[in-house]
């Protein structure tokens, strides 16, 4: 049987499909998996052996459109349930699954009624749900994420003073809101005494630069110096990591590794916080990731998504998730691996 999943954005949305990409390719013996998403993320899923072919879009479907009529797929698994997902769908004209994206529900709660009626299933099975009828369940392995060989960080372009492991400390987010402050930023790193890499984005480097600046030998910032591979072989080396609701939240995930996470206008209940796999689990005696938010705010969430300022100005989600508590989860974290 000859699938098409189609996931067009973004770095963490297309790592969270990556269990239903190994599952059905696994578990459906006669499965030939393509995938389709943005030529930005193509990367990610062209490093992955599971997916057999992939094909890219710069904007619209109507690019290639041509290209998948002529291969004649048996299913399509919408993943990403949109307009431009729509347009596939109809061209195609097959069969097709496609997940629930939950809508109203996410808005019954962003609205000023701020009414709960989400339940607690992570976004990754709620995406399993789309195979289920082809005999496809959760493997319990967790989420994928393959480095290319030529992708992995050469050991002298990290600091001497780093080669003894680690804080990776992810500032980058796709919405202001979803940022934990420059300031506490800077308080953090003033105080933590671990060596820690600053991990983001070419739009993080100047924020990156002051950080590494506060103590040169302590703090490097690998900020728009590393494609997103290599931040992602970065983050696999970490000790612990420490970030944002983003992508790299969701690699460090796929790489079982210790997370704080820091939430701002979103919130963890959307079905999108750390996911680790029932396999890995299984072996701990406790939770892998923290997650740190500031709970009885009114006005939060305000946003499934984020903005790129606060829509009421005080900004409390983010202003009053303390330093104090990310040092003490950090220091916790830390003493724990020794």
């Amino acid at each position: 049987m000859k699938f098409l999943i189609i996931r067009f954005s973004s770095i963490g949305d297309i790592v969270l499909t990556t269990p239903v990409i190994r599952c059905l390719k696994k578990q459906v013996v006669t499965a030939e998996v393509h995938f389709l998403t943005k030529k930005s993320f193509s990367g990610i899923a062209l490093s992955n052996p599971f997916i057999d072919k992939v094909h890219s879009i710069e904007k619209e479907p109507e690019e290639i459109m041509q290209e998948l009529i002529a291969e004649d797929f048996d299913y399509v698994i919408d993943l990403h349930n949109n307009l431009r997902t729509l347009k596939v769908k109809k061209a195609l004209g097959k069969k097709t699954n496609s997940f629930r994206k939950l809508n109203i529900e996410k808005w019954l709660l962003t609205s000023f009624l701020k009414m709960d009626r989400l339940q607690d299933i992570h976004i990754v099975d709620r995406y399993l749900e789309t195979v289920s009828e082809f005999g496809v369940t959760n493997d319990g392995a967790g989420l994928d994420y393959f480095i290319p060989e030529k992708d992995i960080v050469p050991q002298q372009d990290i600091p001497a003073s780093h080669h003894a492991g680690y804080i990776g400390l992810v500032i980058g987010a796709a919405h202001n809101t979803k940022r934990y402050p420059a300031h506490k930023l800077e308080a953090f790193c003033k105080t933590i005494l671990h060596p820690v890499i600053i991990l983001g984005g070419k739009e993080d480097a100047a924020i990156g630069e002051q950080l590494a600046a506060i103590d040169p030998f302590k703090i490097y910032s690998a900020c728009g110096k590393f494609n997103l591979n290599e931040s992602a072989d970065l983050v696999r080396r970490s000790k612990l990591v420490i970030t944002n609701d983003t992508g790299l939240m969701h690699i460090a995930s796929a790489f079982n590794k210790p997370i704080i996470s820091l939430w701002g206008n979103t919130v963890p209940g959307f079905g999108m916080y750390p996911y680790y796999g029932q396999n890995f689990l299984s072996h701990q005696s406790g939770s892998p990731f923290d997650i740190l938010e500031v709970d009885g705010l009114s006005c939060r969430p305000c946003s499934k998504i984020g903005y790129d300022k606060c829509p009421r100005g005080h900004f409390k989600c983010m202003e009053n998730n303390s330093v104090e508590r990310l040092l003490e989860k950090t220091a916790e974290r830390i003493t724990s691996q020794r």
